[in-house]
């Protein structure tokens, strides 16, 4: 177990930068090769290296995919009492190993697991930790991490460092990065470590596994994206950008304040509170564009904005404004769609 009363106060001992490698069942979330990716910019930067992290039943197999997404060391930890996850022996698993290899970053998805195991590792090593970050970069002077994040309610971004104690630790949403493999993988090394479990000192007891209802969607999945916001109207006003998205290949989504007004479940909100996006199109009707919707769509690949505001944030962002109403808008769109569908033979290119 990890003494609470030890803190080594030489961050010179720390280098490196590592990623955990979250998996249920023995599949690696998307999110942890997003990480990958990231940390391969920063340690460019810090001429150190990339590892990874990865803590279950068995996760050995998971090598190929970590390597290929850049880590040069892949540590495990496999044992019986790992094959679920549960707070207490994830986090003494990951805090003995950090303990012992000393990184100087640590990176994790700001997933339900993410979020639960990061703060209690910080805990146990009494380092701090930055939740939810959108942006991280390299300060070329200190060579600390800067991580930026939104705050009090996605109206002002705020930018955190960690001068005096180590891991710098940080969570990112699912969604924040690309993840691009390598052009040729790395020959990485693979290091099991042995952590003696006990079951009876586990007190959280997995009873029964109940497989969610609530039609969660993955955004993130999705080369289209058609969004509402608050300027939509009413909840039946959404039908119209389904058709829209159905049309295009992609999927609807809208803003926190859909969600707020009811227009729309949480589970398809783009932004800070909601799903990180990227596709290649995002099709923003009637959103206003406060920071916390854009942080979670700004990377997109092409942002057409329809409002009838033309000092709207969204416009900032966008690569094509339209001034314009949505609900007026959006209808002859899908009219002009149709026609030209029809004309190719309903296909939708």
């Amino acid at each position: 177990m990890i003494d609470l009363t030890k803190k080594d106060s030489d961050i010179s001992h720390y280098k490196d930068i590592w990623v955990f490698i979250e998996q249920t069942e023995g599949k690696a979330e998307h999110v942890s090769f997003e990480l990958l990716t990231k940390a391969r910019e920063l340690a460019a930067q810090r001429d150190c290296h990339v590892a990874a992290i990865a803590v279950g039943k068995s996760v050995s197999h998971l090598a190929e995919d970590v390597f290929k997404y850049g880590a040069e060391k892949f540590y495990i930890v496999e044992d019986e009492v790992l094959k679920d996850y549960r707070t207490e022996p994830y986090r003494d698993a990951v805090s003995e190993l950090i303990e012992k290899y000393k990184p100087e970053i640590f990176l994790i998805g700001a997933t339900t697991q993410g979020r639960d195991l990061s703060g209690t590792v910080a805990t146990i090593l009494r380092t701090g930790l930055t939740a939810d970050t959108t942006k991280q970069e390299i300060d070329q002077e200190t060579g600390f991490l800067w991580m930026t994040r939104p705050t009090f309610g996605g109206s002002l971004m705020a930018t955190i460092f960690c001068p005096k104690h180590r891991p710098q630790m940080s969570t990112v949403r699912p969604g924040v990065f690309k993840a691009t493999p390598l052009d040729e993988p790395v020959t990485g090394e693979i290091i099991k470590e042995k952590i003696d479990f006990s079951e009876e000192d586990i007190v959280k007891k997995i009873l029964k596994k109940v497989i969610s209802s609530e039609g969660n969607v993955t955004l993130g999945f999705y080369d289209v994206i058609v969004s509402g916001g608050k300027g939509m109207g009413n909840k039946e006003n959404f039908e119209m950008l389904k058709e829209l998205a159905g049309l295009l290949g992609g999927t609807w989504a809208g803003s926190r304040k859909a969600v707020e007004l009811g227009y729309i479940p949480q589970t398809r909100q783009v932004g800070q509170t909601g799903q990180t996006v990227h596709p290649k199109l995002y099709i923003a009707c009637g959103i206003s564009g406060a920071i916390q919707h854009l942080v979670g769509m700004q990377t997109s690949e092409t942002i057409i904005a329809i409002n009838t505001d033309k000092d709207a944030p969204i416009f900032n962002v966008s690569t094509y404004c339209i001034v314009e109403d949505a609900l007026k808008f959006v209808p002859k769109l899908i009219e002009q769609l149709k026609g030209v569908q029809s004309s190719r033979g309903g296909h939708n290119e």
